[in-house]
């Protein structure tokens, strides 16, 4: 069996992180699959899933690295084209496109502290998630 979802998104800010771990949880019961995989990703590139712990002191950090390592700045390449969201690029390829989960007896199968996270950074207009759940 398969049961396919999508989650439309548009953040507040221009580079946010959301936990999207209740909309990942509530398709996992919709779908009726026990036993099974989840697949959850961005379609977009400059947005990323990832998981991790939800702490808003540790999603703060993320932001801060992720603008060290790829700063916004004017002088990319990728600007030349009329584009301005090079750094958008470069921080999803950092975080990650998907995540992919176990389902176990009906539930999505995290650690105790794991989360599911949408991450953007070229926000502020609609936005589309891939939840793809296969299995029995």
């Amino acid at each position: 069996m398969y049961y396919t979802k999508y989650l439309f998104l548009n953040t507040k800010r221009r580079k946010e992180i959301l936990n999207i771990t209740n909309d990942v949880e509530n398709a996992v019961r919709e779908s009726k699959i026990k036993e099974g995989l989840c697949l959850v990703n961005s379609m977009h590139i400059t947005s990323s899933v990832f998981i991790n712990d939800e702490e808003s002191g540790l999603k703060q950090d993320f932001m801060e690295w992720l603008e060290y390592i790829a700063p916004e700045k004017p002088d990319y390449k990728h600007h030349q084209t009329g584009e301005d969201n090079a750094d958008a690029h470069l921080k999803r390829t950092v975080m990650g496109r998907e995540v992919v989960v176990a389902i176990t007896e009906g539930k999505l199968d995290l650690g105790p502290w794991e989360q599911i996270f949408y991450g953007e950074f070229d926000g502020q207009r609609k936005k589309r998630v891939l939840i793809k759940i296969i299995g029995e």
